[in-house]
């Protein structure tokens, strides 16, 4: 073997190591939503279980609540993503503009604008839409859900982004 070739890496052992590195991606992300309703509580006392249950379940109307909620939504369907990567996307694609929308670039160009939170085109959003969401590209939660869904498949996972996908 030439001194300047490399190993060939199989297929197999890729795609193998690609699950287990969702697998893990999966697990933490779950590990985090689990944690959400307890961050705010300074003693074991201090959470009664109407307010657990009710944080469990009801996020703030913000960008903050539409990423905890799209997480929640994300660990019970296994897709791997984490509140940084989500929020780092959503910020270099809209700002954080649920009703953000392309009407400049190829995708416009063709009919079929980027839309809301991570700028996802039609097409995008029905292949990859999460049932429990709403079926509507500009709904925050739909939007984020069905991009990290999208991500996941593509890329991983969203926090494997770090440019226009």
């Amino acid at each position: 073997m030439p001194a300047f070739a490399l190993p060939v890496r199989r297929r197999n052992d890729r795609s193998k190591a690609t699950r287990v590195r969702r697998t893990l991606a999966v697990a933490a992300t779950a590990a985090a939503v689990l944690a959400l309703p307890v961050v705010g509580a300074t003693s074991a006392s201090a959470a009664t279980p109407a307010a657990e249950a009710a944080t469990a379940t009801t996020y703030r109307g913000s960008l903050d609540g539409w990423i905890r909620q799209s997480l929640a939504v994300m660990a019970k369907h296994g897709i791997p993503g984490s509140y940084q990567g989500i929020y780092r996307n959503v910020m270099r694609e809209s700002s954080g503009n649920p009703r953000a929308i392309n009407l400049w670039d190829s995708n416009a160009t063709k009919g079929i604008p980027s839309k809301g939170l991570l700028q996802v085109i039609d097409p995008t959003f029905r292949a990859y839409h999460v049932p429990g969401t709403a079926y509507d590209p500009y709904d925050p939660v739909a939007n984020i859900t069905a991009a990290c869904n999208y991500a996941a498949h593509r890329y991983g996972s969203i926090d494997n982004v770090n440019s226009a996908y």
